[in-house]
């Protein structure tokens, strides 16, 4: 199970047959790192000649005359295609339902992050702040620990560079396809802010990347994944697209809330080689006058669409298979459940976070939210607040 707090914890564990001292590494100056792989292409025929997907990432390796690997201070090993969805919590940690690791740390037993400012560092690992090298490397889809694998699998280098981490931030790094066409791939590091900014916990937030591949837009259809979950988002969006961002209740997609119709909201451009942070777009957690100011069933739904296009003149209703890139719905519904308007819409979870608090079941809280969109899919990676006492 993953050490919820960076708190140095000597205990001697007494009972009637003896005793034991459990020891805990500390890190004194430590930066909070959180790992990402972005490769989210399938192999087929048309790219048998690709490395899977599937990688492992050494922090500070120790490596032999031809550049092979030996050891590394920091491995994290078995990091898969990341899921559509990263809560607000630790949710792969101790779980043994598959060697598969969907992010750093995910699911390794590692020493992560405080609660900071208020937000709840947990999904972020403890990483010695200062200069590091870092390599990632393909590795095959199997459960063998990547320094067990045999030699001629522990030489394909994916990324082999030099990076620097400030005490006490916070980065999302992520792995990528740069070039659609040449198959290039590549890093992105992102040093984030939210937790410096004065954000208020009556308020959700989101901002929005387009980090997709050169040229996968264009590129032809037929040459795509069928990544049908993700409806007119999967064959890709324009390289620049406005949002539009409505806010509805329960299931009713014929009135939104006053005032949280077809809002506009901001422009994407697609950029996969900037760390820039972008800019926060905030909604109030009770915009519905109907709610109690305990429990809200408000769920969000971002209308993605070209320059020169708005809700009033899009051309292309729900029966399109067609859109030319021009037009995209990302749904934020439920918490990890799933509407009955599937289709059209890339389904992701509430922003709004769900749960049984005290008294209240559920309560409903607040949230930083970042929308990342890679080569016809989208991602949402949610940070929460720590969570108020509950009161019984």
């Amino acid at each position: 199970m993953k050490l919820k707090y960076p708190i140095i914890i000597l205990s001697l564990l007494f009972s009637v047959y003896g005793c034991s001292k459990v020891e805990y590494t500390k890190i004194d100056n430590p930066a909070y790192l959180r790992v990402f792989n972005n490769l989210n292409y399938k192999i087929t025929l048309g790219n048998k000649d690709q490395e899977q997907p599937f990688l492992t990432m050494l922090i500070d390796p120790v490596t032999d005359a031809s550049g092979m690997p030996l050891s590394a201070a920091i491995t994290g090993d078995f990091l898969d295609k990341r899921d559509p969805y990263a809560p607000p919590y630790p949710s792969h940690a101790g779980s043994s339902n598959s060697y598969k690791n969907p992010e750093y740390p995910g699911k390794e037993n590692v020493l992560v992050g405080p609660v900071l400012n208020g937000f709840d560092l947990s999904s972020w690992a403890q990483i010695p702040a200062g200069k590091h090298r870092i390599m990632f490397m393909y590795r095959p889809m199997n459960n063998t620990p990547f320094f067990s694998l045999e030699e001629r699998l522990k030489k394909k280098v994916l990324v082999d560079t030099l990076i620097e981490l400030g005490s006490r931030e916070v980065y999302t790094l992520h792995i990528l396809q740069k070039n659609y066409k040449t198959k290039e791939t590549g890093m992105l590091l992102r040093q984030e802010n939210f937790h410096k900014q004065a954000l208020s916990d009556s308020m959700v937030y989101v901002n929005f990347y387009n980090m997709s591949a050169e040229g996968f837009a264009e590129a032809p259809n037929d040459k795509k994944d069928d990544n049908y979950e993700a409806g007119y988002l999967a064959k890709g969006i324009k390289d620049e697209m406005n949002i539009w961002f409505s806010s509805f209740t329960k299931d009713d997609l014929r009135n939104a809330i006053p005032g949280f119709y077809h809002r506009f909201l901001m422009t994407v451009r697609r950029n996969n080689t900037s760390a820039a942070v972008s800019p926060y777009f905030s909604f109030p957690l009770f915009a519905d006058p109907k709610s109690n100011r305990i429990h809200t069933t408000a769920w969000q739904r971002f209308n993605l669409m070209a320059p020169g296009m708005n809700p009033e003149n899009n051309p292309y209703n729900d029966g399109n298979s067609e859109t030319f890139n021009d037009y995209a719905l990302i749904t934020c519904y439920g918490n990890g459940t799933k509407p009955a308007f599937e289709g059209a819409s890339c389904v992701l979870p509430n922003m709004i976070v769900n749960i049984h608090s005290g008294r209240n079941n559920p309560q409903s809280f607040a949230t930083v939210n970042t929308i990342e969109i890679v080569n016809g899919s989208a991602y949402l990676t949610t940070v929460q607040r720590k969570y108020p006492t509950p009161i019984y």
